[in-house]
């Protein structure tokens, strides 16, 4: 499912039966979903919304208001992603997150922070671009680490073996150069994401 709270708050579902892997689902009854993309299909665009379940606007704040929702009732939701023919959503990542490689390709930190999260013991992580090189910057699961009797530096020297694993499974354009360790957690949003 995919949602937000301008939208009380759900715009796509799929149940475990009609579920595609890497989706959100399709948009619900009553609700209308497109990609802001001349090919929705295999060019991300934001993800927009529009049905009686959208927010008329934000309470006493007429620009904001104007800012997120167009002339036309369409909420613009930040995210962006593409849509099969069938109406399935795939969020890439959230527009003002995502960065653009030297020879112009878009990249979506938020799927490559998602592989990075799945690897031995770390607990999150933050991918940015440097000096037109990409990197992460790796906070380690601390308790699991102890759990397992390794030393930080040990469980850090797995982690940076598991380099080129990660970049085996993201095009040529988003590989890691380089890992960089953190010790302390991210400072996160209301909403509990990483402030980037």
């Amino acid at each position: 499912g995919y949602g937000a709270t301008e939208c009380a708050p759900i715009i796509c579902y799929s149940d475990y039966k009609e579920y595609v892997p890497g989706s959100c689902g399709r948009a619900v009854v009553n609700m209308k979903v497109k990609i802001d993309s001349p090919d929705p299909e295999n060019v991300p665009g934001e993800i927009l919304a529009k049905g009686p379940n959208v927010m008329l606007g934000y309470y006493k704040n007429p620009e904001a208001t104007a800012e997120t929702i167009d002339k036309e009732g369409w909420y613009h939701t930040g995210d962006l992603g593409t849509m099969d023919r069938n109406g399935n959503i795939f969020i890439k990542g959230r527009s003002k997150n995502m960065l653009l490689s030297a020879n112009g390709q878009n990249i979506y930190p938020e799927e490559i922070e998602a592989k990075i999260g799945m690897l031995p013991y770390v607990q999150e992580s933050l991918v940015l671009m440097r000096q037109g090189k990409l990197e992460a910057i790796i906070v380690p699961n601390i308790q699991l680490i102890e759990q397992k009797g390794l030393s930080l530096e040990e469980a850090w020297q797995e982690i940076q073996a598991q380099r080129s694993t990660l970049n085996e499974q993201v095009g040529s354009y988003e590989k890691i150069q380089r890992f960089e360790l953190r010790t302390e957690p991210f400072e996160k949003t209301p909403k509990q994401s990483i402030r980037r």
